[in-house]
């Protein structure tokens, strides 16, 4: 079969690779009719992981089931299915508490797994034409509908970045009537204000520089803030204090809490600095995100940090190792949440949403092309072009049959 394959820094291919088979009775062949870029992929494809050559790319992915093994008997050939980034095993301590982020069996060396990821587990990633599904029971969730019918995209995207938008909400404790910040508009950010928005949120800012990606967040109801123009914590802060109805509802002393009460860091450790955007800085979001969180307010960090980045520039960086502002942490009281999404807690529920019509999350798809076309994508997402910030492929594309997203 064809598939993407990592060959080294800034470079993947289309190489044809040994099919998949069944290599135990609870394993699912899945036939790929979509699989998504995730800005994940990014940090392999530029070298900023301990990845070594070879690996089969992709962990956001949906399709058909073409076979399965003799021990599976909730699902069956033919069944439309997409597949949480999260090999689990369904059953193990963590599992069993709603953990699949952190199965203690899929992988042998750490808690958790998914596809197609450094150190993630011996899992090939999903773009490609076929993927096997260890655990398949778990590891599907079954749709209706057809393949490459109106609501694919939006199902592709609960493999992932819808589930971990909402994930980043949960993590920063967001409620109806309570005010976000989000920094960085990505795929995740942006599915973080929508999922923000869902759960009811009153005021939601969303922090990038990238005009696209800024139009985006404008589109789906969100307050766009362009980093270039001052730092964003005052930006906000002043936007508050200048709508009158907020400030005519502060009684006297509440003007400390002029910021919001929950902040979202959907970028990570390949953070920007604000005043040179051309360098690196990973705790300029968490500078500004403590500056503009209130007292007792919620901080969630949904953008990746690895505990190995052989590009980053000094060894405590390259360990993973950054300084954070605990005191003003603990003088605010914010508290933290980080880590991985469990997508099987949230899957379910969101696929339900899309169903019944209250949540079309694929707003953020941008464009969509076939398995030929994955190097040039992954070249232009890199470089941040106009057109990708989204890009999902169609291994039953014919080559050049890419487009841009109406």
């Amino acid at each position: 079969m064809r598939a993407v394959v990592w060959k080294g820094p800034g470079k993947v291919s289309v190489d044809k690779v040994d099919d998949p088979r069944i290599e135990s009775a609870t394993d699912v062949l899945v036939r790929i009719s979509t699989a998504g870029i995730c800005g994940s992929d990014l940090h392999m494809y530029e070298g900023r992981t301990a990845a070594k050559p070879g690996v089969v790319m992709g962990h956001e992915n949906m399709g058909v089931i073409e076979e399965v093994g003799s021990a599976v008997q909730q699902l069956q050939k033919g069944d439309r299915v997409v597949l949480p980034f999260n090999v689990s095993c369904g059953t193990c301590f963590n599992c069993a508490r709603g953990y699949s982020n952190a199965c203690l069996v899929t992988n042998d060396e750490a808690a958790g797994a998914a596809y197609g990821y450094v150190g993630m587990g011996p899992y090939r990633g999903g773009q490609a034409e076929l993927l096997r599904v260890p655990w398949g029971e778990a590891n599907c969730i079954k749709l209706p509908g057809t393949p490459g019918d109106e609501l694919e995209d939006d199902f592709l995207l609960l493999s992932d970045i819808f589930p971990t938008g909402y994930h980043a909400a949960e993590l920063a404790n967001v409620k109806p009537g309570t005010t976000v910040a989000i920094f960085g508009a990505g795929p995740v950010g942006l599915l973080a204000a929508y999922s923000a928005m869902i759960r009811g949120a009153a005021e939601v800012y969303v922090v990038d520089a990238v005009p696209e990606r800024l139009e985006k967040a404008q589109r789906i109801g969100a307050i766009p803030i362009d980093f270039t123009k001052g730092p964003p914590a005052e930006q906000i802060r002043n936007i508050r204090m200048q709508n009158p109805l907020v400030r005519g509802a502060m009684r006297r002393g509440e003007e400390k809490m002029a910021g919001v009460m929950c902040g979202i860091d959907a970028v990570g450790y390949q953070a920007k600095d604000f005043e040179d955007p051309s360098k690196e800085s990973p705790m300029s979001l968490t500078e500004q995100l403590v500056d503009i969180i209130n007292p007792t307010g919620h901080l969630g960090f949904i953008g990746v940090f690895l505990p190995q980045d052989p590009g980053a520039k000094g060894r405590a960086a390259q360990n993973g190792e950054f300084q954070l502002p605990w005191g003003q942490l603990w003088q605010k009281g914010i508290q933290l949440g980080m880590g991985q999404t469990p997508v099987r807690a949230y899957s379910l529920l969101l696929r339900d949403l899309i169903i019944a019509g209250r949540a079309r999350p694929s707003f953020i798809v941008s464009r969509r092309i076939p398995l030929s076309e994955a190097p040039d994508a992954y070249q232009k997402f890199d470089r941040r072009e106009p057109g990708y910030t989204k890009v999902l492929i169609k291994p039953g594309l014919a080559a050049g049959a890419g487009a841009a997203a109406s």
